[in-house]
Order: structure tokens, then C-alpha cells, then sequence
């Protein structure tokens, strides 16, 4: 039975209600957080994964049976600096790696729309398979995801799951609906949508869409989409997009970080009360591991995993973008994503804090191609900023949102004050709802 979704304000008020600090006042003092939620000052909780994830030198898939590897280019070849154009054979402009299967690299990218609220929808499943991850709000404190599937899929494994399992050990998800900002994306990625349908308003402004339903409407987790569902969309989609008719390149990506940047062990992304995630470095992956705040109001944070193979939820590059909202509504809000100048944000790689700028602004390539390319990355001269070779998660902010480097804090729901060399970045969301 099909799930239909186009009275979206049912879920915002029952979601409201588990999110209680959804409101951002100004705060008196730079690097203040309020509070509007009493808390029992429980220290921060520290889990240690059970099972490290592999540094990564090739992309992991699922590999054809007749192409597993690009000729002369081992898998294990360690990362080499690539891009911003040129990329060698077999090389993923989205990550700076060996693609498992180059095969994949002529398929339109899939963009899939997961939830992150309410919370029972973790752990997601399929996310580590991503290149990189879009997190914006969705309002009343909120987040959704926008997950990028390119160049790889997710390899058939047992599941791992907390409560129930919403889905086969072979899907990725849950699914939910589709967001104004997604057309952006999805243009410069020149990508197909999958999503849990949406609400009329917000569809009208939506091409090239998949809709996946769940099975049970009375669980707004039950969308699903199994990895071989997801293979066969995109091998539809190629029809029209194959080689020539799309490119992906503008990231430059180095095993080398860019000069000057300043120690970042920790970063603090503070959407709200009940919704503020931490990516914590981790020396010996090379990676930031990311946690999230538990919803009860206990303060502890609960390592992110996926829950197709159990392992953390890593990154290579975590991206913080100021970006133009429009509030609609309060769980209606657009981003201005595409052709944009140079706007202000933060790369985190290596344990280190760059100020760097990005950019979709038209140039020659639109102009003379009519084809769009991904955001790119770029410093105060308009020069491309390496990221490293590897996996990226883009959290979107406004533009007045704020970040400072902040005293060490243990209860998330107290003032952070801002202090030198710490080595822990605040993201302060700032918003009209």
C-alpha cells in the first residue's frame, strides 16, 4: 500500500514535540549557546567503535564480474593529487579514488533524500557508500540528508539495526520526502532524485524523480530502496546521460593538505537542543568519526554507524557552507545553491580548520557545453582548495550562522566560550525558525 506524504505538517508537529529547542535567539556573548531545555547534566558518553573501518585507498562497490579494476591502476594504489580537471581513467572526480568498478562511472548520479528525524530512523543504512552527504535543515530543528550514490553501491551485507530494522539488509535508507533545495543539487550533480514522494508544492519543483513508498503507513521509516532497485534506476537513467552528456569534475583532491590551517580535532555542529552532531578525529583512519546527540536530553552522544556493516560513520572531508535560506514556511525553507559566487566555508581534513570559499558560479564550461558541474572549492583567489582523497559530508548553514573555536565542554546545553587553541570548532546554526 502506497504511502502518501503530502500533508507533511502531521509529522512536523508530532516531530515538534520530541524537539524542544528549535528556536535560536541571539546569543548575548560570541560562542554562547542557549538553552531551553532542562537537562540533567549527564557528562559526555564516548562509545569506542567495535570495529574500525579500513583507511581508505579505493572506493569500495560492488564490482561487475568482468571489471573490477582499471587496467595498470591497482586498487591499493595509494591516493595521488588529482583534479580539478583530468581526471585518470577510473578515477571518481567525486572522491580522488580508484573507482571498484569504473563501469559505474558512466551512470547519472543517484541522489537519495534519507531521514535523520526522527531519530528511530538511525542508524541509517547505505550512507558510508556515499561520496558525499548533503545535511540542511528541514526546520523546527531538524536535518535531512541528501546522500550522493556514484561510481559505487552499497555490497549486499547482514544488517546491523537498533529496534526495528525497517528495511532488508540489502536496502538503503529509510527514504523520506523530497525538499526544495534538492533541485539545486541535483542539477549540478546532473542526477536523478529518489525519494518518498513529496508535498505537492514542493514536488512541482522537482525533475527527474523517483518515488519510493513504505510498506507500512503506519512507520514514516518504512521507505526503503534495495541496492539492486537503486542499480537499475540509474543503469535507466544512463540512457540519455552517458559519457560526453555529463562531467563531474571540479574538486581537486591531495593526500597534502593546504598551508595554514589551524589544529581542528573536534568539530561541533550545533543545528539545535536535540540535534547537534560532533566528527571527532581519528589519527590512526585518517578520518573524522561522527557522533550524534541522543534525543532524550541526557547530553550523551552515540557514535553514528551504517547499518548495512555496523562500521562508523567516517569522513575524510567534513565541509561546513554558509549558504542564502529562504524561510517559508517553518518546515519550508529553500537554499540558494546554484550558480553562486564564492561564499564563505570551513574544511575540515587532516585534524586541521580551513576558512576556504565555495562556489557553482557559470563560466565557460556552462556556456559552452550548457551542462552544469559540482561545487567547487576554491581560496580567496579563487584558486581550488584540495581536499583529501576520500569521502565528503556537507553541512549547510545560513549565512549568519557562526563558527569560533571554544573552551572544552562536556554538557552541550551549557555557554561554550570561545578560547584559543582548543582545537574544538562550534558551528552555531542560525535561523528564522
Amino acid at each position: 500500500m502506497k504511502t502518501k506524504y503530502s500533508n507533511i505538517l502531521v509529522l512536523t508537529i508530532i516531530t515538534a514535540l520530541i524537539l524542544t529547542a528549535c528556536q535560536f535567539p541571539t546569543p548575548t556573548t560570541i560562542g554562547e549557546i542557549d538553552s531551553t531545555t532542562t537537562q540533567n547534566n549527564a557528562p559526555e558518553a564516548t562509545p569506542t567503535p567495535t570495529q574500525k573501518p579500513e583507511i581508505r585507498t579505493a572506493e569500495t562497490s560492488k564490482p561487475a564480474a568482468t571489471s573490477t579494476a582499471v587496467e595498470g591502476t591497482p586498487a591499493d594504489e595509494p591516493p595521488q593529487t588529482v583534479g580539478p580537471e583530468g581526471f585518470p581513467a577510473g578515477i571518481n572526480p567525486l572522491t580522488g579514488l580508484q573507482a571498484g568498478n569504473p563501469d559505474y562511472l558512466n551512470l547519472p548520479p543517484a541522489l537519495l533524500s534519507i531521514s535523520n528525524f526522527p531519530a528511530s530512523a538511525r542508524p541509517q543504512a547505505g550512507i558510508n557508500t556515499s561520496p558525499i552527504v548533503f545535511e540542511m535543515t528541514i526546520g523546527e530543528g531538524m536535518t535531512r540528508f541528501l546522500a550522493i550514490f556514484y561510481g559505487q553501491f552499497p555490497e549486499l551485507a547482514s544488517g546491523q539495526t537498533e529496534g526495528d530494522p525497517s528495511g532488508g539488509s540489502s536496502s538503503i535508507g529509510p527514504i523520506r520526502s523530497g525538499r526544495l533545495p534538492y533541485e539545486d543539487i541535483r542539477s549540478i550533480y546532473s542526477g536523478f532524485l529518489v525519494m518518498a514522494s513529496a508535498y505537492s508544492g514542493v514536488a512541482a519543483t522537482l525533475s527527474k524523480t523517483t518515488s519510493i513508498y513504505g510498506s507500512d503507513s503506519d512507520d514514516v521509516n518504512s521507505a526503503m530502496i534495495d541496492v539492486e532497485q537503486l542499480q537499475q534506476i540509474a543503469q535507466s537513467r544512463a540512457e540519455g546521460y552517458p559519457g560526453s552528456n555529463f562531467s563531474l569534475a571540479g574538486m581537486k583532491f591531495s593526500p597534502t593538505p593546504p598551508e595554514g590551517g589551524k589544529a581542528a580535532d573536534r568539530v561541533w555542529v550545533f543545528y539545535s537542543n536535540l540535534n547537534q552532531i560532533q566528527w571527532r578525529y581519528d589519527e590512526d583512519l585518517g578520518a573524522y568519526v561522527r557522533y550524534d546527540i541522543k534525543t532524550d536530553g541526557s547530553g550523551e552522544f552515540v557514535m553514528a554507524t551504517d547499518r548495512l556493516t555496523g562500521e562508523p560513520v567516517t569522513r575524510e572531508n567534513v565541509i561546513v557552507i554558509f549558504a542564502l535560506h529562504n524561510f517559508l514556511a517553518p518546515t519550508l525553507i529553500d537554499i540558494q545553491l546554484n550558480n553562486m559566487p564564492p561564499i564563505k566555508a570551513l574544511l575540515f581534513r587532516d585534524g586541521e580548520m580551513h576558512e576556504i570559499f565555495w562556489t557553482t558560479k557559470f563560466g565557460e564550461y556552462e556556456q559552452s557545453t550548457g551542462l552544469l558541474r559540482p561545487m567547487r572549492f576554491v581560496d580567496a583567489d579563487g584558486n581550488p582548495v584540495a581536499l583529501k582523497n576520500g569521502y565528503t559530508w556537507i553541512h549547510i548553514v545560513t549565512t549568519y550562522s557562526y563558527y569560533v573555536e571554544s573552551a572544552i565542554s562536556e554538557n552541550p546545553f551549557t555557554p561554550v566560550k570561545e578560547e584559543e587553541g582548543t582545537g574544538l570548532w562550534l558551528v552555531r546554526y542560525k535561523g528564522k525558525y
